[in-house]
């Protein structure tokens, strides 16, 4: 497989950004599921695939979800075509006779332990969410991942049976690079990796 662009290479990392601030542009249906069917396809573990992703687009959903946003992500969630509530199933394992028939027996290492469920669930939906934030840039859409919300609000308000956990939360949309600041400082190779 071959390498792909330093134009792509660009688009999805190196002038990707963090987005506040949107100009407005909708997100179609369409466009949300292109994502989406981008990111299913990056590996969990076992293709356990645990995410569910809710894309707050309308003005109810908006409404629902506002209280729960912290003061200072209000105006940039607010004003953001869509924001993905990045979630997980916590009964991701009942869907492993369809997602992993080659694991006839997948179901017995997560039935009945908690600890290895809320794990493994945290830990792949997090890969996925991020999955959607590569899938997004490939597209031409920009992201605004965030945490700064109350988990316990934004379940009971979009998942009150209590199966599904929040993640984080990713605004998408065409940012306005004009209001970006400029990168902050990444590590040198030797200040976070090491090969042994």
């Amino acid at each position: 497989m071959a390498a792909l662009s330093d134009d792509a290479l660009d688009q999805i990392f190196r002038d990707a950004r963090t987005f506040r601030w949107w100009d407005g542009t909708p997100l179609t249906p369409e466009t949300l599921q292109a994502i989406a069917d981008l990111a299913k396809l990056g590996p969990t573990s076992a293709n356990c695939s645990p995410a569910r992703f809710v894309f707050v687009v309308s003005p109810e959903a908006k409404d629902k979800l506002r209280p729960h946003l912290d003061e200072g992500n209000v105006r940039q969630t607010m004003s953001a075509p869509a924001t993905a509530i990045v979630a997980y199933d916590t009964e991701f394992y009942e869907k492993l006779g369809y997602l992993a028939p080659h694991s006839p027996d997948a179901r017995s290492w997560f039935a009945g332990k908690p600890a290895v469920i809320e794990e493994t669930a945290f830990r792949n939906s997090s890969l996925q969410g991020a999955y959607l934030m590569m899938a997004a840039r490939a597209l031409g859409v920009d992201c605004g991942p965030m945490s700064g919300f109350s988990r316990k609000g934004v379940d009971e308000a979009f998942f009150p049976d209590g199966k599904i956990k929040s993640n984080f939360l990713i605004n998408l949309g065409y940012g306005v690079r004009e209001k970006l600041h400029p990168r902050q400082p990444r590590f040198a190779f030797d200040a976070f990796c090491r090969i042994a």
